[in-house]
């Protein structure tokens, strides 16, 4: 039994030691002729025996192991002759088919890009067999595998419109993209933009002939695009370079017709807006190139530009003085055309007069300020002679003199003079006359002015009287008591059961004023006017009295975190007693006293008239005058004790910005509205990455120096990219919420539904910040009403809050 069983395993040709092999093509001896093959690459999938013919009965060679690699270079129906290397000899015999498959060698390689020189054919495998998919020449693929066939043929396994194919190596050019300039290209003719570079990926859009496109990298010659919202490739050839050329005008130019505002010199571009028929516009530049003349003209504060075919030129004219009168109730505007800002309504009969027109506008003075009426709407008019000046009241406005001038004693402005009044001069009015006079009042004279030679403002300036807590020296000391200062404060907070931080801190300024030279009564009254007695959310949620940091887009987020309210205290000591009472800082303006600022209509700060701490510190032109009336009713003003008061003149250094942050909750959805430069720690000059516009990330963290820390992508990173004062051009928060409005000494509720009789599942302090919970289309989980938000706790926990006491951060 021992012998046959040996017997039946040679016959076969294999090796016993292989369990389950491969069907095999039947073995035996045939008649067929050999046929020779190209050399081929085979590889053995069991143990099998090299024999000296194409027959089981053959005279066995050697031994060839399982995933050996051999060389074919004949064939006899099922039999390979191949050449086996067997102890540095090579042997060459006979082999079954059914115990080998073809060897190709796989390569993964770094990405490269090929274009086709001529007609080529892809297949389904690395080789030339089956049906290929034809492809033109000059069609690009990236590969990242190289494939090494069974007959030593190289091949690349690329992708066509997302089919796996391989292309093998001749008739191949390789490419890179290379970026240059961003460059302006206009289509010669009809074409195509394709998902890819060549013609035999997927077309996504015709472009016509004429359209403009840009790109700023390519890869042979296929241009990167982006048109009507899609991006692909376009051929180069099919293209020719829009070039501009720029032309330095000053014209003033009137649409001819309803017409279309662009953001770029180029029809393609996105429209910004329609201006009616009649608008004029200045402009500075001229752009030609292919698709027409362009005029660069400002649009709602931003540059847009206007066709020329839409346009017509038009200049100013002179034209003798003339009193012109409304023949209907009508508008006046900024500029030339009802597409402007409307200034004001002039009810019908009102008379100007005018020395200038362009098209069909009147330019003239209002409340002012130059503004321009439609001819349409106004006719001539004659005064009639001798006719008499009239006298209106009205409520004490404050003017100030734009030049020398003279008061006059009659409102006809004829005769002596009763006084002079110097330039930068604040003065009261209390009535305006028909001749466009002002009636005024400086101390005990009275006089006219013409209204043309003053500029309305608004000032905290008393002008007679420059007595009080004002004009006090504020590094000087105060004889007021910690126990008045409390007493103020539970004044206001007691009636109205509201929490204040400044509860018993009267002491804390005393002794910080005596310690920095800076006056207590005046930082116990800064502190309270800034923070509304110390109820303020700046200053129950981060200890922080002055709003110092605080900016107007984002003030509570913004301002500083203090550790303690005794700190914040001492900061603002330190800060302005080496800055704003400092002679050697540029915020010191003139005095080291409160004094008052003083800012035109369009709330520009007229410089001349506005001395002291308001001038830099508050907007507000009344700052000071507030504060001081804090301080009188704290202890009313003595003049005895400030006249021969000692003046503290040392000065600290600038204190920095105090440590601490603003931790947010786990998952606030952030998009990036520009490109962020990214860091590995805070305050470091080596940049990591930069984040593009567009991406979205988490927010963590807000720190007191304004370096942000974010996650992207679970790896965190810090940028100082976010400027607070308009922080919306840098970051658009989804889901932040922040606790407010519970009078600062009430916890919020978390209810289990959207309901206030629901079971409570846990409570928010004031100020605290909350994640919203956002729905799948990026909107906020809300209730059927919109008057409960559903919130996600840091343990996971969901819950729904009143949307009375939420307020949306940095959204």
């Amino acid at each position: 039994m021992r012998k046959m069983s040996m017997v039946l395993t040679l016959s076969a040709g294999i090796l016993v030691t292989t369990a389950a092999l491969p069907a095999a093509t039947p073995l035996g001896i045939s008649s067929a002729e050999a046929s020779v093959i190209k050399k081929t690459q085979l590889q053995t999938m069991a143990e099998l025996l090299l024999r000296e013919s194409a027959s089981t009965k053959a005279k066995k060679l050697a031994t060839i192991p399982k995933g050996t690699i051999i060389t074919a270079t004949e064939k006899k129906t099922s039999w390979y002759k191949v050449t086996y290397s067997y102890k540095s000899t090579k042997k060459t015999g006979w082999v079954s088919s059914g115990y080998v498959k073809e060897y190709i060698k796989e390569q993964s390689i770094s990405k490269i890009y090929l274009f086709t020189k001529k007609s080529a054919a892809l297949y389904t495998k690395p080789s030339a067999k089956g049906t290929p998919v034809t492809v033109a020449a000059n069609n690009g693929f990236y590969s990242t595998q190289k494939i090494i066939n069974s007959i030593g043929e190289t091949w690349f396994r690329v992708y066509l419109n997302g089919k796996k194919l391989y292309l093998k190596d001749s008739g191949l050019t390789q490419s890179t993209f290379t970026s240059f300039a961003k460059t302006k290209y206009v289509s010669e003719k009809k074409t195509n933009l394709y998902q890819s570079y060549g013609n035999a990926h997927k077309k996504l859009t015709v472009i016509p002939k004429g359209t403009e496109v840009t790109s700023k990298k390519r890869n042979g010659d296929w241009l990167s695009v982006s048109y009507n919202g899609l991006t692909g490739y376009v051929y180069i050839k099919d293209f020719s370079e829009n070039k501009e050329m720029i032309y330095s005008i000053n014209g003033i130019y009137f649409t001819n017709k309803a017409a279309k505002v662009y953001g770029a010199p180029e029809s393609t571009s996105l429209t910004t807006g329609t201006i009616s028929m009649g608008n004029g516009f200045i402009s500075k530049e001229k752009t030609v190139n292919q698709t027409g003349i362009w005029y660069k003209i400002m649009y709602n504060d931003q540059e847009n530009y206007l066709k020329g075919d839409d346009v017509v030129e038009k200049t100013f004219s002179s034209i003798k003085l003339t009193i012109l009168q409304a023949k209907m109730e009508t508008n006046v505007y900024a500029s030339y055309g009802t597409d402007f800002v409307k200034l004001g309504t002039i009810t019908k009969g009102t008379q100007y007069t005018t020395e200038k027109k362009i098209g069909d506008w009147y330019e003239i003075s209002y409340e002012n300020t130059i503004g321009y009426i439609f001819s349409g709407d106004f006719s001539e008019y004659e005064a009639p002679a001798e006719a008499p000046i009239t006298e209106e009241k009205m409520s004490d406005t404050t003017f100030v003199t734009t030049s020398e001038v003279s008061a006059y004693k009659k409102a006809d402005g004829k005769g002596s003079a009763a006084f002079t009044l110097k330039p930068s001069t604040i003065i009261m009015a209390n009535a305006r006359t028909s001749n466009e006079m002002y009636k005024v009042t400086d101390g005990s004279r009275t006089g006219y002015v013409s209204a043309d030679s003053l500029n309305q403002v608004r000032t905290g300036d008393p002008i007679m009287n420059r007595t009080g807590y004002q004009f006090i020296d504020l590094r000087t000391q105060s004889k007021v008591t910690a126990a008045q200062i409390d007493q103020y404060i539970s004044s206001f907070v007691t009636p109205k059961n509201k929490m204040s931080v400044l509860t018993g801190k009267g002491k804390v300024f005393i002794e910080t004023g005596n310690a920095y030279g800076v006056n207590p009564l005046y930082l116990a009254a800064h502190a309270i006017h800034e923070s509304g007695y110390g109820t303020s959310d700046i200053s129950l949620g981060k200890n922080n009295l002055f709003g110092f940091g605080s900016y107007d887009a984002a003030p509570f987020i913004a301002s500083y975190r203090f550790n303690s309210i005794d700190a914040s205290i001492e900061y603002i000591a330190k800060q302005l007693k080496a800055t704003y009472l400092n002679p050697a800082d540029w915020r010191y303006q003139k005095f080291a006293y409160l004094g008052f600022s003083t800012k035109d209509m369009k709330n520009t700060r007229i410089a001349a008239n506005s001395e002291g701490m308001n001038f830099y510190y508050a907007s507000d032109p009344e700052w000071g005058k507030k504060i001081a009336a804090h301080m009188e009713r704290i202890y009313p003003y003595n003049q005895a004790e400030y006249k021969n008061a000692v003046i503290n003149t040392v000065y600290p250094s600038e204190p920095s910005k105090p440590i601490g942050s603003d931790l947010f909750p786990k998952n606030i959805e952030t998009v990036a509205n520009k490109a962020l430069t990214l860091y590995n720690s805070q305050a470091v000059s080596t940049t990591k990455t930069v984040l593009k516009s567009g991406t979205s990330f988490t927010l963590l963290e807000k720190a007191n120096d304004y370096w942000v820390r974010i996650k992207v992508a679970d790896k965190e990173y810090w940028t100082n990219s976010i400027n607070f004062v308009e922080y919306k051009k840098a970051i658009s928060v989804k889901n932040l919420g922040r606790v407010s409005g519970t009078e600062g000494n009430q916890n919020l509720n978390v209810r289990k539904e959207a309901s206030a009789s629901s079971g409570k599942l846990a409570e928010l302090t004031p100020n605290s910040y909350v994640q919203l919970v956002l729905k799948k289309d990026g909107t906020l989980m809300m209730n059927d009403k919109k008057t409960w938000y559903q919130i996600q706790l840091d343990d996971g926990t969901y819950g729904w809050v009143s949307k009375n006491y939420i307020v949306q951060e940095l959204k």
